[in-house]
């Protein structure tokens, strides 16, 4: 049967052959401009017509929201672009919030299952307190369950509803309950605070002497974290090298990449945008007095996740020979999207410009291939049939449960003997083990043990042939040109 939104379709279809096979007029005593805003205006009328029509004279009541929202998906989705879309409310605001960067909330990362049982209910998972918020401040810890949020039971409300109610005005507050471990539970009343959206991670690699910088997005706050990160390094006397880790950032702002670009770059174009609105057409240079990093070694990960903003950055430093590039190919999303409000709190997005990197190639549905390729083995069949056996078992969780304190030491007996039933590399059950702590207890910035990339990231800091490997790496343009 068709659904609702099909028919309105259809039926728009015959309303625009009937109206406009009655309203031909001469398109010659016309411009092209003013043809144009006729067709408009005739469009307008036509919608309103059918709109209005529907409400009337449809066999059921319908919901004007569910026309609303069919009608911008249909009208965005014409467009044939994967990133011009129409974003409720909920949507929307998650926008906002990541690239504003900061919001009224209480400081939690968490995850919630789509579908709620009696046998398993879907109560709010804490993924991770993010620090000196005020949920971190309460004790809630990785792992907690929220059971409800003001008296509400949250297996029966969604996400969207879940977040309506944990983020709002700042100084406000929301009481919610915990529960931990299965039997312990308590309430906590948070007040709402400005809570910054954690886009960067950093820290040392130990033992080596390199500076680690993890970007999970680009936001208005993610430079000035970058160069926070890049000041702690320089009191490293023995700086080895700098490793930026753009793996599954999907992107942000576009300014946010040339700001980061730019404390790398010396001089030359960063990224330009290209469009046919003047007003868009922009060029981006690297500005020799910004520059804080010089004269080490930059290396830089990337993954198929890597998009957008990341493949800017990556771009840029491939293009001027200022980093060398680790990982897999990027996504490749080569566009520029505006987001626009709309007069009810909905919005949308839409693409107004492609970008072009230095060497003036546009990477849209072909990405970037990195200088050192590094790929994780896919699963054969009978590790997929094993590794899944092993998540529905839940004998990692329920161990660690019992043993919240495990020393690498342990998490590598315990990894053994659980090969003995489940035939998986011992380093990718470790991963799932440390994966389960990090769930109870503040998660680690890397994984030596299972991260080949990162590793490989390290060896080409350390090898000694660094700048006898930049010399080697060829720009995007003579990529495409091979």
């Amino acid at each position: 049967m068709m659904t609702l939104v099909k028919k309105a379709h259809v039926f728009f279809c015959f309303v625009l052959l009937s109206v406009f096979a009655s309203q031909c007029f001469s398109q010659s005593s016309v411009s092209s401009a003013d043809l144009n805003a006729v067709k408009q205006r005739q469009y307008l009328e036509v919608i309103n017509q059918l709109y209005y029509f529907i409400q009337q004279n449809y066999v059921e009541e319908v919901d004007p929201q569910k026309l609303y929202e069919g009608a911008l998906n249909g009208m965005l989705g014409a467009l044939d672009d994967p990133y011009s879309v129409y974003m409720a409310q909920s949507e929307w605001r998650s926008l906002t919030d990541t690239t504003v960067g900061n919001f009224g909330g209480v400081g939690l990362s968490i995850t919630k299952a789509p579908v709620s049982t009696e046998e398993k209910p879907a109560y709010v998972e804490v993924a991770e307190p993010i620090e000196n918020t005020p949920g971190a401040k309460a004790g809630i810890q990785s792992g907690d369950l929220i059971i409800a949020i003001n008296g509400v039971d949250t297996s029966k409300i969604t996400m969207d509803e879940v977040l309506g109610m944990l983020r709002g005005t700042v100084g406000e507050s929301v009481t919610v309950r915990i529960r931990r471990r299965k039997t312990v539970e308590f309430e906590r009343t948070l007040v709402r605070a400005v809570i910054e959206n954690p886009s960067v991670k950093y820290g040392m690699i130990e033992g080596e002497d390199i500076g680690y910088i993890r970007l999970s997005e680009f936001s208005v706050n993610t430079s000035a974290k970058v160069q926070e990160a890049i000041d702690s390094f320089k009191k490293t006397k023995s700086l080895k090298g700098i490793i930026i880790d753009l793996r599954n950032n999907g992107g942000g702002l576009l300014t946010s990449a040339v700001e980061i670009a730019d404390k790398f770059i010396d001089e030359g174009v960063i990224v330009s945008t290209k469009s046919r609105l003047p007003y868009e057409n922009a060029v981006y240079h690297a500005v020799k007095s910004r520059t804080t990093v010089r004269g080490i070694p930059v290396v830089v990960l990337i993954n198929r996740a890597s998009a957008s903003a990341s493949e800017i950055l990556s771009g840029a430093f491939k293009d001027t020979k200022t980093a060398y590039l680790v990982g897999e190919k990027t996504f490749g999303k080569g566009s520029v999207q505006i987001p626009r409000a709309l007069v009810n709190n909905d919005g949308f997005k839409i693409t107004v410009a492609k970008y072009y990197s230095p060497s003036d190639v546009n990477i849209d549905k072909i990405g970037i291939r990195p200088d050192l390729e590094v790929l994780y083995p896919e699963f054969t069949e009978e590790e997929q049939k094993a590794w899944h056996s092993l998540e529905e078992s839940g004998i990692i969780s329920d161990y660690v449960e019992s043993h919240p304190d495990m020393t690498e030491e342990a998490v590598s007996e315990y990894a053994k003997k659980i090969k003995r039933t489940y035939n998986l590399e011992e380093r990718l059950i470790r991963k799932m083990i440390r994966n389960e702590l990090d769930r109870t207890r503040s998660s680690r910035l890397y994984d030596l043990d299972y991260d080949s990339q990162l590793n490989a990231a390290i060896r080409v800091i350390t090898g000694g042939n660094f700048s006898t490997l930049m010399k080697s790496v060829k720009t995007l343009k003579e990529q495409q040109e091979q």
